[in-house]
């Protein structure tokens, strides 16, 4: 017989991560450049300058990637989605009466 060496997969339960950014980041670089991509086939129809359009999506391609990797680094895996969902709750909750209960006989 033959003996078969097999590879053991020592990421199962970890989280996708390429280049330093995990989870949902990854997702949202990848709709941002594709909106980059968008805006510079729009301007170089509108008739822009195609050095400008390159200028431009440069600029707001840089933006995009520093604003992208200081969520990942800031809020990490999950945390962006803790803290939108801490934002949401009441901060305080008024009773207006001490009847917390009434009785119905």
């Amino acid at each position: 017989m033959n003996n078969s060496i097999y590879q053991i997969n020592k990421g199962i339960n970890k989280s996708v991560e390429f280049k330093g950014l995990r989870a949902q980041y990854i997702w949202y670089l990848g709709a941002g450049l594709v909106l980059l991509l968008i805006l510079f086939v729009i301007l170089y129809i509108i008739g822009v300058n195609s050095f400008v359009c390159i200028g431009i999506v440069m600029l707001l391609g840089t933006l995009l990637i520093f604003n992208v990797y200081s969520l990942s680094n800031k809020y990490g895996e999950h945390g962006m989605m803790k803290a939108l969902a801490k934002r949401s709750l009441p901060k305080v909750i008024k009773v207006q009466s001490r009847i917390f209960l009434k009785r119905t006989n």
